[in-house]
């Protein structure tokens, strides 16, 4: 989600359009190739997400001020990427077990080289971000395995997460207002959060019955929830990126920065899409 103003004050519509050609150029090019991957599933979505999680977790120690060649930085890809084999290859158990046990030794490994090295973060912060990447990976994983519906509802997440993107993009630019959290982004607003929430709803309310059987209505339900979660996780990239002191998490992407500001939604949603899964059970559409 991303709206605009600044301050603490409200927003003020008809501003900062500025970067919307970037936005739609990026997109224009980066959500087809996702789609396509996902679609093919297999090598193609192996590779999607082997990629993503290199630059996400290159991003996160680079904001920890370590460097991924050597130890601790090493540790938060070793981790996602160990986890992420194992998932890839059904052991799904050991893929979570090793994700826990990564973060536990990236985390004793960094306390023990803190006073060697000095690090410019606390170990805890780099630890983090093998749960931050990792957890969301592996639901990305579990997910698509589901051959058919397991297709149909990554589609369906990408959907609506970009759309909750653009409709809080496009009513937080329109309409502004008062800021939703100003004590964690000075841009966010209550109206970029409806508008986001309500194109979420009907992209998936329309897009489910083109890609799974089922209740629109449903579908609508489930998009609200992982609309919500979009927020919440572009809300929590705002707060990582205050904590950090930094505008982007890098300058990978036009009009957007790094690929963790691209993804922070996904990174949040992903979770709950794997949690409707479990609830709905195997072989079944999100909105069945």
């Amino acid at each position: 989600m991303a709206d605009a103003g600044s301050g603490t004050g409200p927003a003020r519509p008809g501003r900062d359009w500025r970067d919307l050609r970037k936005r739609a150029l990026s997109a224009a090019i980066l959500a087809p190739a996702a789609l396509l991957c996902v679609w093919l599933g297999a090598d193609a979505y192996t590779l999607l997400l082997s990629l993503g999680a290199a630059i996400l977790t290159w991003e996160w120690v680079h904001l920890c001020g370590l460097r991924m060649a050597r130890l601790p930085g090493a540790g938060v890809p070793a981790a996602v990427f160990l986890a992420g084999t194992l998932s890839v290859t059904e052991y799904a158990l050991a893929a979570w077990l090793v994700l826990g046990g990564g973060f536990h030794l990236t985390w004793a490994w960094a306390e023990r080289l803190r006073g060697r090295d000095r690090p410019a973060q606390p170990a805890l912060r780099l630890a983090l971000g093998v749960l931050y990447i990792g957890v969301a990976g592996l639901c990305l994983i579990e997910l698509r395995h589901d051959n058919e519906a397991g297709r149909a509802n990554v589609v369906f997440l990408l959907l609506v997460v970009w759309a909750s993107d653009v409709g809080a993009y496009a009513a937080g630019r329109a309409v502004g207002g008062p800021l939703l959290l100003p004590q964690v982004s000075p841009a966010k607003t209550w109206s970029g959060a409806a508008g986001g929430l309500a194109l979420a709803m009907a992209v998936g309310a329309l897009a489910a019955p083109q890609l799974a059987a089922g209740s629109a209505t449903r579908a609508a339900a489930a998009a609200a929830a992982l609309a919500v979660a979009t927020q919440a996780g572009d809300l929590l990239e705002s707060g990582i990126k205050r904590h950090f002191r930094v505008k982007d998490t890098s300058s990978l992407i036009p009009g957007h920065g790094g690929l963790l500001d691209r993804l922070d939604g996904l990174l949040a949603a992903a979770p709950v899409a794997m949690a409707l899964a479990l609830l709905i059970g195997y072989g079944g559409a999100l909105w069945r």
